[in-house]
């Protein structure tokens, strides 16, 4: 049974609804999410379980290789083989709050394969940020190795499909907008900032009642600045912070990684300069 959602408020108005324990089919790799996010005058600015791809769960951190578990959803990518169904589902479970309030909230996960066995235990630090007239979402997790064996995080690229670089932090943007943009602050186009590393990365939209809105990515730690881009527009809209561009992640047992992505979630296509600003607000630590 799903559980109830948790909102999460800034400046006094719901901006975000967290579930912890969906009930969603094995395939999904069922895992806590956002859905919805919303900017202050109520445009949603996520989707959730999409007919394109029904594993993409709002705002979520998924991975679709950790030791050969998927924590992503769907098909995995076989090297010489492609996108096959296989029986490797694993879970994300809500196992505690460590701290919990209207605007923020720290919690412990564990990730389990298939086979029953926790592969990584998590913790996750959530808050909801006022930016200027807009507010922030910022997530930061840490993944601790918690087998006795070296850890391999993957993606489809690292599998041999270039440029499928994806898994961490990911935002699927909803679908029925039009007019989507991307850009960093030195380029624009799918096709350019794809792959990119850059300060921030932000993605424009119109929903279908006409609104404008903007999600404005931002890295917020030295480690999730070096980690490149992953992003959709002509397929689907959808970004991500990629673990293991083009080359896996190896942690050892008892090794630790962190990451940390601030996103300002604003009405209106923001400019460049207003997200330079954004971006150079001191983010305190969670």
């Amino acid at each position: 049974m799903t559980a109830a959602p948790v909102e999460l408020a800034c400046a006094g108005r719901t901006v975000a609804e967290y579930v912890t324990r969906p009930d969603l089919e094995a395939a999904l790799s069922p895992r806590p999410y956002f859905h919805p996010v919303r900017t202050f005058a109520g445009t949603e600015v996520t989707e959730l379980t999409p007919a394109d791809h029904r594993h993409h769960l709002g705002v979520s951190i998924a991975v679709p290789d950790v030791g050969g578990r998927n924590f992503w959803g769907g098909r995995t990518f076989v090297r010489d083989q492609g996108p096959t169904w296989l029986d490797d589902h694993g879970v994300q479970r809500h196992l505690s709050w460590t701290g919990r309030a209207a605007g923020a909230f720290t919690e412990t996960l564990a990730w389990i394969g298939a086979d029953g066995e926790t592969a990584l235990r998590e913790r996750r630090d959530v808050r909801a940020v006022a930016a200027g007239d807009h507010w922030a979402l910022d997530v930061a997790f840490t993944l601790t190795n918690v087998t006795r064996e070296p850890l391999r995080i993957g993606s489809p690229a690292t599998n041999g499909r270039p440029g499928a670089g994806y898994g961490g932090f990911f935002w699927r943007a909803p679908g029925t907008s039009t007019g989507i943009r991307v850009r960093t602050p030195h380029a624009e186009g799918e096709r350019a900032v794809h792959g990119a590393r850059a300060g921030w990365l932000a993605m424009t939209g119109t929903a279908p009642d006409g609104r404008a809105w903007t999600l404005a990515f931002v890295p917020a730690d030295a480690a999730t600045a070096a980690d490149p881009w992953f992003v959709r527009v002509g397929e689907y809209p959808g970004v991500g912070s990629s673990l293991a561009w083009e080359r896996s992640l190896d942690v050892p047992p008892g090794g630790r990684v962190t990451r940390r992505v601030v996103t300002v979630v604003a009405d209106g296509h923001l400019p460049a300069a207003e997200i330079d600003k954004l971006r150079e607000a001191p983010w305190p630590a969670p």
